[in-house]
């Protein structure tokens, strides 16, 4: 049984313009605009892993059957959301910096523009993903799920910066240089760990089952994050570009997109990104009230 609430309601709006702006985004690639390369193929799957799950929790919500399911539905919709929200924002970046010309003969300009109407239509698509974070989140005073809140919807966000950094890592940055490098590489996984476990036992609904109290345990592995991520922020810039160990400049015989320099320094900014990431999560995870029941 459709529950016509669910589909009229904001969310429900919502939801189906998700899938409406992901379906018109497949239609064009696959009939013109195309896609290659890592880059591309990256794009592609954003594109379609969010149209799927989407389909999915839209298909579960408005029949209701996600009340079947033995998980946290409202934690795990906030944070699909949220997730969703970055991988286009993202998705909307590469494809254009990688796929649109600025200089294009005359008999691909046809092709131009329809790489133009998938930029354009990655773009808008974030909103809606965005406006389903809005519609869901912790409102002031609220008592709802740990996902909604600040907190919860920065711990996605800092566990898809860590995934960058990780391409970034992977993509020649010469961090087995150096133990001190090692250490950076050592402090990222074992805090993109605990952030997915965190994550992962608040969706599946068994924060309830753990010996400890959950608030405490993610307030203190926060303040950790902090420390280390400081750690890092100092470390990796010095054994990167300190004029001992690297080069303090981007060397002239570096190609764009293999240079090691370059990788060096994505790694360094979004080292900090997170760590600012992490400090604002430490501020509010103080001041929010959790739920551990999966029902919620």
């Amino acid at each position: 049984v459709i529950t016509k609430q669910a589909v009229l309601s904001p969310l429900g709006i919502a939801r189906m313009f998700q899938l409406l702006f992901g379906c018109t985004i497949m239609a064009l690639v696959s009939h013109s605009a195309g896609y290659s390369a890592n880059y591309g193929i990256f794009c592609m799957f954003v594109w379609c892993f969010c149209f799927a799950v989407t389909l999915v929790v839209f298909t579960l919500d408005i029949t209701r059957l996600h009340t079947c399911m033995p998980i946290s539905w409202d934690n795990f919709t906030v944070a699909f959301a949220m997730l969703a929200t970055l991988m286009y924002i993202t998705a909307s970046v590469v494809y254009p910096v990688y796929f649109l010309q600025t200089e294009v003969p005359d008999e691909e300009w046809e092709v131009q523009i329809y790489r133009i109407a998938v930029t354009v239509c990655s773009a808008v698509c974030c909103f809606p993903y965005a406006t389903e974070v809005f519609l869901t989140r912790a409102k002031p005073g609220a008592v709802v799920g740990y996902m909604a809140t600040v907190s919860g919807l920065l711990k996605v966000v800092q566990g898809f910066v860590a995934c960058i950094i990780f391409g970034a890592l992977a993509n020649d940055s010469e961090y087995n240089k150096y133990i001190a490098s090692q250490y950076c590489v050592v402090v990222y996984s074992l805090c993109f760990s605990v952030t997915v476990i965190v994550v992962v036992l608040t969706v599946s609904g068994r924060t309830s089952t753990l010996r400890f109290p959950f608030d405490r345990f993610v307030v203190i592995y926060t303040f950790f994050a902090v420390i280390l991520y400081l750690s890092t922020s100092l470390i990796w810039p010095i054994f990167s570009f300190d004029r001992k160990y690297g080069n303090t400049t981007r060397p002239e015989d570096c190609p764009r997109g293999e240079c090691p320099w370059d990788s060096k320094l994505v790694v360094a900014v979004f080292t900090n990104v997170n760590l600012v990431l992490y400090f604002v999560d430490l501020v509010y995870s103080q001041r929010i009230r959790f739920i551990s029941s999966s029902a919620v």
